[in-house]
């Protein structure tokens, strides 16, 4: 039996400086090439706390267990607050 082993590629997170904002982003764009809607899974994952909200792919459920959802909320308090 002939065992497959694919390749999977990981995309870098950009770095601004600012790693909530980063991983929020990294995070949403795996959701977003998962068919996943990101804003949905994102609100779920906050209220919740449950990582399943979140896909693996692209080890975005790992990275987004690295911030406190406090730290989220501030993150999306302060994104808009700056752009409103």
């Amino acid at each position: 039996m002939e065992e497959q082993f694919n390749t999977m590629k990981l995309n870098p997170i950009v770095s601004t400086g600012n790693e909530a904002h980063d991983i929020l982003m990294y995070v949403y764009s795996a959701l977003q090439a998962k068919g996943y809607d990101p804003i949905t899974q994102l609100t779920g994952y906050i209220i919740s706390g449950d990582p399943t909200y979140i896909t693996s792919h692209n080890a975005a459920r790992s990275l987004i267990c690295r911030l406190e959802r406090d730290e989220i909320v501030e993150e999306l308090v302060r994104s808009y607050l700056e752009t409103h």
